[in-house]
């Protein structure tokens, strides 16, 4: 099995990053990522946190974008429909 330097210490250190305090210079934007979907699973995984850096902190154009999950049953899904009724 091919070995990568992406261990849980150093997704929870990306993960754990400060919006406010980040350098925008040092991020990396996501439209410049490209996932080859020919790829299995866990490479494209692995290919995509290669060219992002930061799968929870990374640009799009100018503004700087942070990730994050809750250990939650609610989708993404159910989220943007509840925010949307909610601007209705």
């Amino acid at each position: 099995m091919e070995q990568h330097p992406y261990t849980l210490e150093r997704l929870k250190a990306m993960q754990d990053i400060d919006i406010r305090t980040v350098d925008p210079t040092d991020l990396r934007d996501i439209r410049d990522v490209k996932v080859n979907t020919d790829l299995p699973k866990r490479e494209r995984i692995l290919d995509f946190i290669r060219q992002i850096g930061n799968p929870y902190c990374y640009r799009h154009g100018k503004y700087v974008v942070k990730v994050s999950f809750t250990d939650t049953d609610v989708t993404l899904e159910d989220r943007m429909l509840s925010y949307i009724r909610s601007k209705c």
